[in-house]
């Protein structure tokens, strides 16, 4: 991996900051990074507070959206609440039926079965909507380029509000309302919210509008923050808030339908926490069985129920991590015997592959061939599957290039979605890679670690982690700061740990005495360590608890021995 410094601020606004704040050159260049200038940026960093959050009437259209529920409600008109089957949506669909209900809303949460309907609106939800005498149709996290699907809706006396936040096409769909920041005509201030939090926004019009109590929606933070950690948006400014509330609200009172599989934490909930040992469960019911499996278990308040639904939603992810692994290696194979290993981007394609994993395969064939991948299988006549791009290259308009051998595609600068006919394959292949040939730069070709800080390994201490600690929660745009320390040594006490023995547990030479630090799959660097060789670190700062004690531990991200 290359090793790039993030860039320096100016001196002058670290000097400002560390009069202002009091605070040490470290904190005032990260701070810095992080668009943080003063003291008032600083607070509102640091103490998040509920009056940061926008108007949500400053979005296009929530008037009009407002005034349809509320006309539904009043009517007593039947209401269908429709979702994404990942977690953005899943969690979009639980915030908005729960919310809606207890406000006494008549409503049927409804997501589709990613097999037989496929992504975001259809048909045949809209004709189980006219079955059930539904008028209302509120889709979260879809819907914003569903221009035949709300016709058809229209045409069978169902209006149709969309909350999305995906970007749009040339035209939007003819709904009652369409709410998505990322409209050109929209001005609200924030436009990078996950599809939940833009449901988050219409609920907290409603609240508005009915005169309810702010504290009323603390409650449907959990589901927020949980999305945004999920979809990977950016954890700054709106964004910030509302995960930082929703963290507090898992930390202090989280809805057993989360809880249940944080029961096992020994240390206080984080977006981490919620990144790799949630989001994969909500995930694996929508990716092997059905999404509303996970959406039941997040809306119900029956321990019981929920301690059932857990157990087949972790069955399912235990079936989803040996089909992904199985797929990866299988795609491995293929791209070696195309002779592909060189191209400038990877199609993969079998009848056979679950069409639940593809995207995680993608992820997973980054690892080793860094470049935008597409991972293909079969869906009834047609061909569908996921993509990935790597750092720096927008694959959603390579896709937009390739258009004309596309049924269709959508989705964000770095994860897309597409769909296409059978006899178009190998020439979207061709396309699709001469595209990111001729688009893809130099630098984007190989991964890059990105570090914030140069400092001396004697520097650092408990007090240093404190420090960081108080910049939580990280994320996108607000990563864990990732330090780089120079002539390391051995202490003498660093081995090869885990199963496999792939693993390295350094103990490095400090003036304080020995650090410790793990480095996964980093045991090829052994040997030269242990026989005394100087090496160079990227990290991040960690604590580790064993045996009722608690030690600072160092992550670390990658080494390079010194020649």
């Amino acid at each position: 991996m290359r090793w790039e410094a993030t860039e320096l601020p100016e001196r002058q606004v670290i000097d400002k900051l560390q009069e202002e704040l009091q605070v040490s050159k470290v904190m005032a260049t990260l701070l810095a990074q992080r668009g943080i200038e003063d003291y008032a940026s600083a607070k509102q960093f640091f103490r998040p507070q509920w009056e940061d959050l926008h108007d949500p009437f400053l979005m296009k259209d929530m008037q009009k959206a407002v005034d349809r529920i509320e006309k539904a409600i009043k009517g007593d008109e039947k209401i269908m609440v429709y979702g994404d089957y990942d977690v953005d949506g899943t969690t979009s669909v639980a915030l908005m039926t729960t919310f809606l209900k207890a406000n006494k809303g008549r409503v049927t949460p409804y997501i589709p079965d990613r097999y037989e309907e496929g992504y975001g609106v259809s048909f045949r939800g809209i004709d189980i909507a006219e079955k059930e005498g539904i008028t209302l149709m509120i889709a979260l996290d879809c819907g914003i380029k569903a221009h035949e699907k709300v016709a058809y809706a229209i045409e069978k006396g169902i209006d149709f509000i969309i909350c999305d936040h995906h970007l749009p096409g040339a035209t939007l769909p003819a709904a009652m309302a369409v709410l998505d920041p990322k409209r050109k005509d929209c001005s609200y201030p924030y436009d990078e919210l996950c599809g939940c939090g833009v449901g988050f926004k219409l609920i907290q019009a409603l609240s508005i509008r009915w005169s309810l109590d702010s504290s009323t929606l603390l409650p449907y933070l959990d589901l927020v923050a949980t999305a945004i950690a999920a979809d990977i948006v950016p954890i700054d400014g709106e964004n910030r808030t509302l995960c930082f509330y929703g963290i507090n609200q898992l930390r202090t009172s989280p809805r057993h339908g989360i809880g249940v599989f944080l029961a096992q934490l020994k240390t206080a909930v984080t977006v981490t926490d919620l990144v790799f040992k949630v989001a994969p469960r909500i995930n694996a019911a929508g990716r092997m069985e059905h999404a509303l499996t996970a959406a039941q278990m997040l809306m119900s308040n029956e321990v019981d129920q929920i301690n059932k639904l857990s157990q087949a939603i972790e069955a399912f992810n235990t079936e989803r991590r040996s089909t992904d692994q199985r797929i990866t290696q299988e795609a491995l194979v293929q791209i070696q015997e195309n002779g592909e290993e060189d191209d400038a981007s990877t199609v993969v394609f079998s009848n056979e592959w679950h069409k639940g994993v593809v995207g995680i395969v993608a992820s997973r064939l980054i690892e080793t061939y860094y470049r935008p991948t597409v991972v293909l299988t079969r869906s009834g006549y047609h061909y569908v599957g996921s993509v990935r791009s790597v750092k720096g290259f927008n694959v959603y308009d390579a896709l937009n290039a390739c258009k004309s051998y596309l049924i269709q595609f959508g989705g964000h600068k770095y994860a897309a979605g597409l769909t296409l006919h059978k006899d178009q394959l190998e020439a979207f292949k061709k396309e699709f890679d001469k595209e990111v040939n001729q688009s893809i730069l130099p630098n984007q070709k190989e991964p890059v670690l990105r570090y914030d800080y140069s400092l001396s390994i004697d520097d650092v201490d408990t007090k240093l982690y404190r420090i960081m600690e108080q910049m939580r929660p990280f994320g996108p745009t607000n990563l864990r700061p990732v330090f780089l320390s120079e002539n390391c040594l051995d202490s003498g006490y660093s081995k090869v740990v885990g199963k496999e023995g792939t693993h390295l547990r350094l103990s490095i030479q400090t003036e304080k005495g020995p650090l410790v630090g793990i480095g996964f799959g980093l045991a090829d660097f052994f040997p030269a360590i242990k026989k005394g060789a100087a090496f160079d670190l990227l990290y991040t700062l960690d604590k580790n608890e064993w045996n009722g004690k608690t030690t600072l531990q160092l992550i670390i991200k990658d080494l390079k021995i010194r020649a």
